[in-house]
């Protein structure tokens, strides 16, 4: 039971993800949330480095999606300031969004990677789904009210992570 949760790997931060490690693995496409894993829950713009690293990345030819469970205004001016396509109100960990994303990337489950702060939404989605997960240490301490259950379930599933797989946190892929 405790596989469908388990990330293949544990990064500080999702900027420690490169065009060359990903292509060295064969991968071509990023979804990657919003909230507490590119920024935190209750800011309202892009970074410079969010900007930054999303132009590396499509320079190099790695497509890249936001799969968010927030609103469409939310996520829609973090999408526009980057100019990446997103989709909103995802209701992660269901499937149907996860596809939908796929298809308008034009991309396969084993050349995508899932980029998440949350284990019960975007780690067990993107693993329903034969994707690649990167969980990611969330941006910010506090959560929205939504979020705090998830984070108690996901203190004991890392503890069980941490304990049984020796996993452990790292900066790079």
């Amino acid at each position: 039971m405790l596989k469908q949760f388990s990330p293949d790997k544990m990064l500080n931060s999702p900027f420690g993800i490169t065009a060359e490690h990903l292509k060295k693995m064969g991968k071509t496409t990023i979804l990657t949330d919003l909230d507490n894993t590119l920024i935190a829950w209750d800011e309202m713009d892009a970074t410079h480095e969010i900007i930054n690293w999303f132009t590396l990345l499509e320079a190099e030819g790695i497509k890249v999606m936001i799969l968010s469970n927030n609103s469409i205004e939310r996520v829609e001016r973090v999408a526009k300031a980057t100019r990446i396509p997103f989709i909103a109100r995802a209701r992660k960990p269901l499937g149907k969004n996860f596809k939908k994303a796929l298809s308008e990337l034009d991309s396969h489950p084993e050349e995508t990677i899932m980029i998440g702060d949350q284990i019960m939404t975007d780690i067990f989605g993107g693993n329903r789904q034969k994707l690649m997960t990167v969980f990611v240490r969330p941006v910010k301490e506090t959560d929205g009210m939504a979020t705090k259950f998830n984070r108690f379930m996901e203190r004991i599933i890392l503890k069980q992570l941490t304990k049984k797989q020796k996993m452990e946190w790292e900066d790079s892929l």
